[in-house]
């Protein structure tokens, strides 16, 4: 059974940072690992993602240019780098993963989700 553990949520203001980790662990191994985001009564939105056995990247129109996603394979781990956060990135945000046959992760569908971390962005 695959446990995705995020950490690194929290409040900042407009034009702050944060970096979000999430640590994979047990089996299968997910090789598509993305950052999705949900805010109250909006759709969730996969703002990032990447395939570890591909070593592709995905960053969503809304974050591109503040985000950037990379991962540290010893420790299973892949982090979310926001900078020049907005109110509008306020949301809670959830580490997803599942394993995928191709370069291109899916956009949706993934089996495996953490718990979620809370990020508040004030103007």
């Amino acid at each position: 059974q695959v446990q995705l553990k995020e950490s690194g949520g929290g409040s900042v203001q407009a034009g702050g940072s944060l970096r979000l980790s999430c640590t994979a662990s047990g089996y299968p191994a997910t090789n598509c690992m993305a950052w999705f985001r949900q805010a109250p009564g909006k759709q969730d939105e996969r703002v990032a993602g990447v395939n570890t056995a591909w070593n592709t990247t995905f960053i969503a129109d809304s974050v591109k240019g503040r985000f950037t996603i990379s991962r540290d394979g010893a420790q299973n781990t892949v982090y979310l780098q926001m900078n020049d956060l907005k109110p509008e990135d306020t949301a809670m945000y959830y580490c997803k993963g599942r394993v995928w046959y191709d370069a291109t992760c899916p956009e949706r569908n993934y089996n495996y989700m953490g718990q979620g971390t809370q990020v508040t962005v004030s103007s």
